[in-house]
């Protein structure tokens, strides 16, 4: 597991991506893609490889997905993620 985590966090785009992310709140595809630069269909290639290895959630509303960091990664895949990032992963309460 921690290769692939390695291995998706090893890509730039991604890599910004999950720092957007660590905010702590959820972002709208359409905001990743224009803070990233990235078309819609190769936003969403890299968003399902995060997906795949757990680091991040998403949630459809209407039109749009919605990405979060996963708020129940394991404290040590959390600190490799932090340094990766080089900042601390804020977790946010999922309002239902």
């Amino acid at each position: 597991m921690i290769l692939a985590v390695l291995s998706a966090l090893a890509e730039p785009t991604r890599l910004e991506a999950m720092r957007l992310l660590a905010d702590g709140t959820e972002h709208c595809a359409c905001e990743l893609m224009r803070k990233l630069g990235a078309t819609q269909s190769r936003m969403s290639r890299h968003m399902q490889v995060l997906k795949q290895t757990g680091l991040v959630l998403d949630r459809r509303d209407a039109q749009w997905v919605r990405y979060r960091i996963n708020p129940d990664l394991p404290p040590p895949l959390a600190r490799l993620v932090e340094a990766a990032l080089e900042r601390p992963i804020m977790i946010a309460e999922q309002a239902v």
